[in-house]
C-alpha cells in the first residue's frame, strides 16, 4: 500500500522531469515519485545507472503509456572518461581489473578514435546491464562471478565530442565527452571502448544525462524540489502529449468513436499524433494505415 501523503492525487496524471541525484537507482525515483503521486500507477522513461545524475523522465497515471515513446527517444550526456584502466563494470563503481599508462596518448589520438565511435556501429553491451541471459539479468550473472558474453546489437551515436582532455595522477588521462546517442546506447560501453582501442584500458567515472528527447535539464527538477509542490507532475498528460506528437483536434463525434477504441478517417498526418478531444484532454495517440487513423494506445477512454 502506498502511504498516504499531502499532496492531492493526480487524476490523470503527467510527466514528472526529475533531476535524478547521484547514488540512487531508477527504481528509487519511481517510489519516491509513487509516495508524492499517492498511486502505484508510476514509471520511468530509460533507466539511469546509480552513479548516473540527470534527466529522468516518469510518468504517472495513464501517462505511463507513454513512457514508450520516451524510452525510444534520442538521448544526449556529458560524461567522463577515465583512461589508463578497466573495469568489471566499465564504471567507477567496479573492481579494476588492469591498468596501463595513458601518459602517452595523444588528444589527436583520442579524436581518432572517438570518431571511429560515431555513427551507426556495432556496440556490445557492458556486462553489467540489465540485459536479460536465459531469463536473468547480466549483472546478476557477472556478480555471481560467471562470465558474460553478450551480442552486438546496432546503436547510432550522431554526437560523440571531445572538450577538455587532463591528465590524472598514476598515468591516467581524464576526458570530457558529449554525447547524444539512440536509445539503448551503453555510454559505459563508448569508455570502455576507446580505452580498447588505444590499448590502455577505459572507464566512465561520471556521467549526466542533459536531454531525453525534448526534455532537458532546463525544466528538470530535483527530488527535494518535487517534495514542496502539491503535486509532482510537472507536465500534465495533454501538454506531455502535444510535446511528444503531432496533434489533430477531433470533434464530440470523433471524440466518442476513438474513446471506444475505433479509428477516424485519415487525414494525411505522417507517423504517430495525438488526437484531442473539444474538451483539450487527449484521447489517443494514432497511427494512419490503410485510409484510417487507427490507436495505437488510448489515453481517455470514453465513458
Amino acid at each position: 500500500m502506498v502511504p498516504v501523503s499531502k499532496h492531492a492525487p493526480p487524476g490523470p496524471g503527467g510527466l514528472v522531469v526529475v533531476d535524478k541525484p547521484g547514488g540512487m537507482t531508477s527504481h528509487d525515483v519511481v517510489a519516491r515519485v509513487r509516495r508524492l503521486a499517492r498511486t502505484r500507477r508510476v514509471g520511468h522513461g530509460g533507466t539511469l545507472d546509480p552513479m548516473a545524475t540527470g534527466v529522468l523522465v516518469v510518468g504517472v497515471e495513464r501517462a505511463t503509456r507513454l513512457l514508450t515513446y520516451v524510452i525510444g527517444s534520442t538521448k544526449r550526456y556529458s560524461a567522463t572518461i577515465r583512461l589508463g584502466e578497466a573495469t568489471v563494470t566499465d564504471d567507477a563503481e567496479g573492481e579494476v581489473t588492469a591498468r596501463a599508462s595513458a601518459a602517452g596518448i595523444t588528444e589527436d589520438q583520442v579524436r581518432a578514435e572517438l570518431a571511429n565511435l560515431t555513427g551507426e556501429i556495432e556496440q556490445v553491451p557492458s556486462a553489467v546491464s540489465a540485459i536479460k541471459i536465459n531469463g536473468q539479468r547480466a549483472y546478476k550473472l557477472v556478480r555471481a562471478g560467471e562470465d558474460v558474453e553478450l551480442a552486438a546489437r546496432k546503436v547510432t551515436v550522431s554526437r560523440l565530442v571531445l572538450g577538455d582532455l587532463r591528465p590524472a595522477d598514476g598515468g591516467r588521462l581524464d576526458l570530457d565527452v558529449d554525447v547524444e546517442c539512440s536509445s539503448g546506447t551503453y555510454i559505459r560501453a563508448i569508455a570502455r571502448d576507446l580505452g580498447t582501442a588505444l590499448g590502455v584500458g577505459g572507464h566512465l567515472t561520471a556521467l549526466r544525462r542533459t536531454a531525453v528527447g525534448a526534455f532537458t535539464l532546463a525544466e528538470a527538477l530535483g527530488l527535494e524540489a518535487l517534495s514542496e509542490r502539491d503535486n509532482p507532475v510537472t507536465l500534465p498528460l495533454p501538454a506531455a502529449a502535444a510535446r511528444f506528437f503531432p496533434r489533430r483536434d477531433a470533434d464530440a463525434d470523433e471524440a466518442r468513436v476513438l474513446g471506444h477504441g475505433g479509428p477516424l478517417d485519415a487525414i494525411g498526418i505522417a507517423g504517430p499524433y495525438a488526437v484531442f478531444g473539444p474538451d483539450g484532454e487527449v484521447i489517443a495517440v494514432v497511427s494512419e494505415r490503410g485510409g484510417r487513423a487507427k490507436p495505437e494506445i488510448v489515453l481517455t477512454p470514453a465513458v
